[in-house]
């Protein structure tokens, strides 16, 4: 027998109650990638799905959630944009509670969303408007986009290629949330005589400034080159969605250049917060910056 609505609310609330927002993010997005795994080849069934295909398979397979209830405002082969007008429990206990649906759906349903997207395709990125979200709203904005990796990593090489011209080590980064870039830097350590500018602090800096707030959930940081430990641990503390890379700290070890041999992977691995790591993305014209 289904569970009831009301029966909902009411796990959902002893769920807030007993567990962080890292904890109930954790628990599931596990619980979304297992149900994929097992269910991927019936509800998805193309290579290389798009923002519709990524949101039926979310909502309308796994989550169950009528159509009529879930108003698509426009769509293209790039974006999906919609408003979410289901009756909630998360909203429901939120209310009950006390609390706040921006900062408790962020900290919980946002990563754990882009977790199973990123398993049909990590280039489609689930974005939510916490400007336009229940109850300050009569509706949750959200929408699925996609996301060109491969043209987001060439604006980064191109930042390498200045700092390579202005003198210094030859790094570029860049921060992307949807389809705006909000942080774009190479590193300039030489150039100012301070060891802690690299590409990925110079751009992460930048991302924060913009967005006027250091958590950068939601937000991708796009580099030439794996992030050192360094610059990993910024990411863990900006509290980035996914770092992306070209070349590795070991490809570059190999080539001469002095680096720690500590995986972006690993520092992750090691942190309170979940975040993707992808490598390999133009991976060949990466490694030529630093042959």
């Amino acid at each position: 027998m289904p569970e009831s609505f009301e029966a909902k609310v009411e796990s959902q609330i002893e769920r807030l109650k007993r567990s962080s927002g890292r904890e109930i993010e954790k628990e599931t997005a596990q619980k979304r990638i297992a149900w994929l795994a097992q269910n991927q080849p019936a509800v998805c069934q193309k290579a290389h799905p798009g923002p519709r295909q990524a949101f039926e398979a979310l909502f309308f397979d796994y989550m169950g959630i009528p159509a009529d209830e879930l108003p698509v405002l426009s769509e293209s082969a790039d974006e999906i944009v919609w408003h979410s007008l289901n009756p909630c429990p998360t909203l429901a206990a939120v209310q009950q509670l006390g609390l706040d649906t921006r900062r408790v759906c962020r900290a919980s349903y946002e990563k754990s969303t882009q977790a199973f997207i990123s398993r049909l395709d990590p280039q489609l990125r689930f974005l939510r408007s916490y400007a336009e979200i229940r109850p300050y709203s009569g509706y949750c904005k959200e929408m699925i986009v996609r996301i060109d990796f491969d043209d987001m990593m060439r604006v980064a090489i191109e930042e390498a290629k200045v700092s390579k011209q202005q003198g210094n080590k030859g790094y570029g980064a860049v921060v992307v949330l949807g389809h705006e870039i909000i942080g774009k830097a190479h590193d300039t350590a030489v150039t100012e005589h301070d060891p802690s500018r690299h590409a990925e602090v110079n751009a992460i800096r930048q991302a924060v400034q913009a967005m006027g707030d250091s958590n950068l959930s939601g937000a991708i940081l796009f580099s030439t080159c794996e992030p050192c430990p360094m610059c990993s641990s910024l990411a863990v503390w900006a509290n980035l969605t996914s770092v992306v890379f070209g070349a590795s700290i070991e490809e570059t070890a190999a080539m001469g250049k002095s680096r720690i041999r500590i995986s972006a992977k690993e520092i992750v691995e090691r942190s309170p917060v979940m975040i993707e790591v992808i490598g390999g993305v133009l991976g060949e014209e990466c490694r030529s910056l630093y042959e």
